[in-house]
């Protein structure tokens, strides 16, 4: 895996992946930065989501789990001296479809394996931060 990071303009920076995808980061104005994206930091919470999200999602779809959505809200602490590091994450998994019919067990079960077993992201970021994962089933009825 192989990616570009290309400065813009002050401390905006455009990142290139070998599948030709690109991203923009940015830093607020009182470090330098234009304001114009998101930091660096919040871009790996963005992975996590991303990387443990996908697992999940695939777990339930093979498990015939009859949701209609997955949204994930994560909150992150950080270390107050530098590197400032990631020392905790709640990782919320929403979990939209028809209550009666989707099994807590299979989504427990799902986020188990993410956690244990899929997710890179995680697995990386266990090492610095303490990872807690939850979930909560929201009817389409009542949205």
């Amino acid at each position: 895996m192989k990616v570009e990071i290309e400065q813009l303009n002050g401390l905006t920076l455009v990142g290139k992946s070998e599948t030709k995808h690109m991203v923009i980061m940015d830093a607020n104005e009182q470090l330098g930065g234009s304001d114009a994206a998101m930091r660096p930091m919040e871009m790996m919470l963005v992975s996590l989501g991303g990387c443990t999200g996908m697992d999940v999602i695939s777990i339930l779809q093979k498990k015939r789990t009859p949701f209609s959505k997955v949204n994930i809200e994560i909150e992150a602490e950080r270390a107050e001296s530098h590197p400032k590091v990631f020392t905790k994450i709640n990782i919320l998994f929403i979990v939209s479809g028809d209550k009666e019919k989707i099994k807590p067990k299979d989504i427990e079960r799902a986020i188990e394996l993410t956690n244990t077993t899929y997710c890179s992201a995680s697995a990386m970021l266990r090492k610095t931060a303490e990872l807690n994962y939850d979930f909560k089933i929201i009817d389409d009825k009542e949205g």
